[in-house]
């Protein structure tokens, strides 16, 4: 394990990798029901709240194998019995997303992100061992991810009173601890294997989308048929899905020349993985307000699919631009889009929620075409 060289031709993803991403898809559709359950029963606030705090440790996982991947993957037999180790912790955390939702017990959730997050250490102590000009590095972040995860566990025990104060805390030392460890050599990632990685787990994501938004509406048919609002709704929803994963692929490979640019690249997708699969809870909640089904309001349906579309196009347009790749870096062209998506999903009352996902889907493809004309007629000049 002595490090990748970062401008290796041709890399690409391994199969290990990809197995490994499958078993997130069972973690985010947990996160997601979950939370569509919560829009369903009135109770947006916990429910956001809980799905932000469970989204951050599916994703932070994720992502920290991902980097070190990147990195040191030798895919040899011990190489691969960690990241066996890692998948089962995933799905452990899984098993317990549902715990966190109905009484906040974080108990299992926990017991499955340590799992992975102590496999990474034994990692990055392999990786100490065998790579002497990588050490300094590959210490500082066993030690400090050694830490963090007593800190998790020490917070089983720990006051509801401090439930939320405590989670905050943690999470940011999670999140301090690469620009930590990369204070001094950088790990020899690989940008463009990094952006690739990156690209799968926005596919995964949007699968998941597709899949439970398909699940409510043939449900919806089943029960009543296929009603002006329904039809709406379904072809409004792939419209805003297709245009959303256009954007999400529209230009190069991100450019990562320092250490903030990569951490603010990295980082910044956490808003938006989480909100592109709280689109898929925000469909299921419209199609129930359709059939009148839980206590969630029309209006409130609207909003569940227009704030996580809004934070899409706030984030990537500001991540397109500081990476200057992409065609989301165009502010004065990404605004309006933004103000269109967020009136609809206010007025969703008025225009029926089909109507308003219809205009959604139409607003952010409209965003799109601007902003991919301006790249093409005028370049960076209207960055």
């Amino acid at each position: 394990m002595r490090g990748r060289d970062p401008e290796e031709e041709h890399r690409a993803a391994t199969p290990l990798e990809l197995l490994f991403d499958l078993t997130f898809v069972v973690a985010v559709a947990q996160a997601s029901v979950q939370l569509h359950h919560a829009l369903a029963e009135g109770h947006p606030g916990a429910g956001v709240a809980t799905y932000a705090a469970v989204f951050f440790a599916i994703w932070w996982a994720w992502m920290n194998f991902t980097w070190f991947a990147s990195a040191y993957d030798t895919d040899d037999v011990p190489y691969r019995l960690l990241t066996l180790l890692q998948m089962a912790g995933v799905l452990v955390l899984a098993a317990g997303v549902p715990a966190v939702f109905r009484d906040g017990d974080f108990t299992v959730v926990v017991i499955g992100y340590v799992i992975m997050r102590l496999a990474l250490v034994t990692q990055w102590l392999r990786s100490a061992a065998e790579h002497p000009q990588g050490r300094g590095a590959a210490l500082r972040y066993a030690a400090g991810i050694t830490v963090v995860q007593a800190g998790w566990i020490a917070r089983l025990w720990a006051p509801d009173a401090w439930a939320w104060g405590t989670f905050v805390v943690l999470a940011a030392a999670e999140l301090a601890v690469p620009a930590w460890a990369e204070c001094g050599r950088r790990t020899n990632w690989h940008p463009g294997h990094i952006a690739e990685r990156y690209g799968l787990f926005t596919i995964i994501v949007l699968g998941e989308v597709i899949l439970g938004s398909l699940a409510a509406v043939q449900t919806a048919v089943t029960d009543h048929g296929l009603s002006t609002p329904v039809l709406l709704l379904a072809v409004g929803g792939l419209l805003l899905v297709f245009a959303l994963w256009w954007i999400c692929f529209t230009g190069g490979d991100a450019r990562l020349p320092t250490l903030r640019t990569a951490l603010t690249w990295g980082y910044g997708h956490y808003l938006v993985f989480a909100a592109l699969a709280a689109i898929g809870s925000g469909m299921e909640a419209a199609l129930d307000a359709v059939e009148h089904h839980g206590h969630v309001s029309t209006r409130g349906a609207g909003l569940a699919i227009a704030v996580p579309v809004v934070i899409v196009l706030g984030v990537l347009g500001l991540l397109h631009r500081i990476t200057a790749t992409g065609a989301m870096g165009h502010v004065l062209m990404v605004l309006p889009g933004v103000l269109v998506v967020s009136a609809l999903g206010f007025g969703a009352p008025a225009l029926g929620i089909g109507g308003a996902v219809l205009g959604m889907g139409l607003a952010v493809s409209a965003t799109l075409a601007a902003n991919l004309f301006a790249v093409r007629h005028h370049g960076a000049d209207v960055r």
